[in-house]
């Protein structure tokens, strides 16, 4: 198998739906109180782009696409219609923090962090659109970086003075592959098709 950086078809992304998962095990006492475990360190995400094959044309494409990545053989890039910014839709350098200068490291994680108060979790993002990163060296931004989008690192020229705070900002994609070896669709009419359930899972990368 292999990982083929090629996005979704956009058009059709944006009738998908789906969002973040996490496996937890819920065992309840008989005293009625619960015990939780969480089996998972970060969520994954599923998604349902069925929804978004309106005509024929998306239906050609999709099945070339699905050939292509020989069903859930291969994964490839695809486009949150919802979560795919450091921000709001447009990013800024300083959306997102990403590390701390030590006067020694280059190398920074891309990551988002959701939440605020009780209990934030961070995000790693691998799979970034290289164009889009922003960077920020205590709130001042800089070009002097370098981008790994296949693994979504930002390397500096330059190491970061120990305490001062590097942020990023940056449009994303969440790597995925088809759930099903098997494409079930229908022709409606004579110029709309329907496929009712396409599924997508993220994978890790």
């Amino acid at each position: 198998m292999a990982f083929h950086h090629v996005r979704f078809p956009l058009s059709i992304s944006l009738g998908a739906r789906g969002g973040p998962q996490w496996a937890t095990d819920v065992v309840e006492l008989v005293s009625g109180a619960e015990e939780r475990n969480s089996r998972w360190a970060s969520s994954k995400r599923s998604y349902d782009v069925g929804f978004g094959v309106k005509s024929k044309a998306d239906l050609r494409e999709i099945i070339a696409f699905f050939e292509e990545r020989r069903g859930s053989f291969h994964g490839f890039l695809f486009r949150d219609p919802i979560d795919f910014s450091s921000g709001d839709e447009t990013p800024l350098a300083t959306d997102q923090p990403i590390g701390v200068g030590d006067g020694t490291k280059t190398t920074f994680q891309l990551t988002k962090t959701y939440g605020e108060q009780f209990d934030p979790y961070v995000r790693d993002i691998k799979k970034p659109v290289d164009s889009s990163v922003l960077v920020a060296i205590d709130g001042l931004g800089t070009t002097a970086f370098t981008v790994d989008a296949t693994l979504g690192t930002v390397t500096l020229d330059v190491p970061p003075a120990p305490g001062v705070t590097v942020t990023a900002g940056y449009l994303f994609d969440v790597p995925v592959r088809f759930q099903s070896n098997k494409l079930d669709v229908e022709i409606s009419n004579f110029d709309a098709a329907i496929a009712p359930t396409i599924k997508l899972i993220e994978v890790r990368v």
